[in-house]
């Protein structure tokens, strides 16, 4: 496991490229930068290069750095970085979650992968959309476990901000016991209840 000095993130120096993401092709910015401060510890980020998966960590907007996002994974909480996480188990799944104020909605909306330029998609409240995905899920013998992870967060028609969610596949992690799957599987779980439970009242409309 790496040192606790490592975790700060300086752009001025090599570091793990995975947690500084670029807003360069989003046009509206702050909406973008309200809207993903929603999701901030309530899901996870994963990044590819290091095997890592960050529980507990910070959304940074530097200004001296142009149009970039930085996750900062809390130093003082080591534990919270999980370890061991291969790129093999984890999968796009084509959902997308978007702010609902942008088409006068509250809350968090679901909806499936859509084609720039095209019609505005069909969506689905947040929370009735995740109640069916995770019980269709369980019936399968499986379990929905999203997290993010960078060039996830994205926007249509230069208009609206939205987060494609990848999954993570605990069953794939073939080289961690199974105590370590568990754990990971219950902390993820967590999260995401956190996130059922208050997507119908989070907004990233500006106060």
């Amino acid at each position: 496991m790496s040192s606790m000095e490592h975790q700060e993130v300086d752009l001025n120096r090599a570091q793990n490229q995975d947690l500084v993401w670029d807003l360069d092709s989003i046009a509206r910015r702050e909406l973008a930068e309200r809207f993903i401060k929603l999701f901030e510890n309530r899901l996870c980020v994963f990044s590819e290069s290091v095997h890592q998966l960050y529980t507990n960590y910070n959304l940074h907007f530097p200004s001296d750095q142009g149009r970039k996002m930085v996750v900062l994974p809390n130093p003082y909480a080591f534990h919270d970085t999980l370890h061991g996480i291969e790129s093999q188990a984890v999968r796009k799944t084509g959902l997308c979650v978007l702010p609902g104020v942008v088409l006068g909605k509250p809350g968090l909306l679901l909806t499936t992968m859509f084609k720039e330029g095209g019609p505005a998609p069909k969506t689905m409240p947040f929370k009735q959309a995740l109640a069916q995905i995770i019980s269709s899920q369980k019936k399968a013998g499986d379990v929905f476990l999203p997290i993010m992870m960078k060039g996830d967060l994205r926007e249509f028609n230069q208009q609206m901000p939205y987060i494609h969610l990848h999954r993570l596949q605990v069953s794939r992690l073939t080289r961690l016991s199974s105590f370590e799957r568990d754990d990971i599987q219950q902390t993820i779980t967590r999260k995401l209840l956190t996130l059922y439970r208050q997507a119908d009242s989070l907004s990233c409309q500006e106060t």
